[in-house]
């Protein structure tokens, strides 16, 4: 399968778990879900990278620490990009660091999919219609576990 077909089929294998409500450390679609146990679950049930389970975490694990657990996992698996494709990963810092991500759908106008505490569900939005996330302090990150193409 091309990266192309890759990343199509990371897209429409998350836009299955929408509506799936937000459950802490929950992975099973439609039943409950948490944002980084969905991206999980999307890259290992499409085969895309070797099964692993992260958990037992707390619901507060990211209040304040300034460990970046959540990106230092994400910088040892995938490669930091600048301009998002469908499929990549996004994560963004919430206070002294990085605990939540979302799965980019769109790179025009920017869209993600994400479970998300405040909508109670997994949800697909444009980035630039949620304030929150989009607040100017907020720090986000960009991942791809796909090779840089070729010039």
């Amino acid at each position: 399968m091309s990266d192309v077909q890759e990343r199509q089929s990371v897209v429409a294998e998350a836009r299955k778990w929408l509506l799936t409500p937000y459950r802490h450390a929950a992975d099973i679609r439609g039943v409950g879900v948490d944002c980084g146990m969905f991206i999980v679950r999307v890259f290992v049930d499409l085969g895309l990278t070797p099964p692993f389970d992260p958990r037992p975490y707390a619901p507060d694990w990211m209040i304040h620490r300034n460990e970046e657990k959540y990106l230092d996992f994400f910088n040892r698996r995938c490669r930091r990009v600048q301009d998002p494709q469908p499929g990549d990963i996004v994560l963004f810092r919430y206070g002294r660091s990085y605990s939540h991500g979302g799965i980019v759908t769109e790179a025009d106008p920017l869209s993600i999919i994400h479970a998300y505490h405040d909508a109670g569900c997994v949800v697909e939005e444009r980035l630039s219609q949620n304030p929150v996330l989009t607040d100017p302090r907020r720090k986000l990150a960009w991942f791809s576990i796909w090779p840089q193409p070729e010039v």
